[in-house]
């Protein structure tokens, strides 16, 4: 089989964060987290699915082969593995490395990746806290939990953040919130399913879509 497009990694690696994140996934989603049109995304699909890339039938959910899946997690590994050279060595923020990653991902040597892997020190997680996939291929789990299951009274540590997207980091930037910033859970907050919390002598209330993306131990 062919090497996968840079278009159709894309797709495959969308889909692998989706479903870290989604029980089901469906075109409408897709096509809204690719800002493409759906009938653009139904098209890709099938193609996909005729590689063997994807399991895929119209109207039902959508899911990765073990191929797919491979190809995704390796795509998903190379892009940690820049955004901390990034990061580390050349000194861009958090909110800057993901854009460039984007670029950097579809490098195709496998030499290159595992070397800068051992050039950074092998390191465990991204700028943002996520999991490197092994050289395996294997995904590791992401520690802690989501900011929305504390307990009010919880002390704990912002260990990730799983959208790293430039505008929620800047809004984390702009409420002082970094990754090992240690909270004090105090309660919830307005509107339902807020939860209100306290850090470096600041209380900031965080709306249950942002809290959802931010994991704490």
């Amino acid at each position: 089989m062919n090497r996968a497009t840079r278009n159709e990694e894309d797709y495959l690696k969308m889909l692998l964060r989706l479903k870290m994140t989604d029980d089901t996934v469906g075109t409408n989603h897709l096509a809204a987290k690719l800002n493409v049109a759906p009938p653009s995304v139904t098209s890709m699909l099938k193609k996909l699915k005729s590689r063997g890339l994807v399991n895929y039938k119209k109207y039902g959910a959508i899911g990765l082969t073990p191929l797919g899946e491979r190809i995704a997690i390796s795509l998903l590994r190379k892009h940690r593995i820049w955004e901390v050279f990034l990061h580390k060595t050349l000194g861009f923020d958090w909110n800057e490395v993901h854009e460039i990653a984007e670029q950097l991902e579809h490098v195709r040597s496998e030499k290159l990746i595992n070397n800068l892997e051992e050039f950074l020190g092998f390191p465990k997680n991204d700028p943002h806290g996520d999991p490197i996939p092994t050289v395996d291929l294997l995904m590791p789990n992401y520690e802690g939990h989501p900011l929305t299951q504390s307990r009010t009274g919880q002390h704990c540590r912002l260990v990730s953040v799983t959208d790293d997207s430039s505008e929620i980091l800047a809004q984390l930037d702009a409420m002082g919130l970094k990754l090992e910033t240690e909270l004090d859970v105090l309660g919830p907050g307005a509107p339902e399913g807020s939860i209100v919390v306290r850090h470096n002598g600041r209380v900031n209330m965080i709306h249950e879509e942002l809290g959802k993306k931010l994991y704490v131990a």
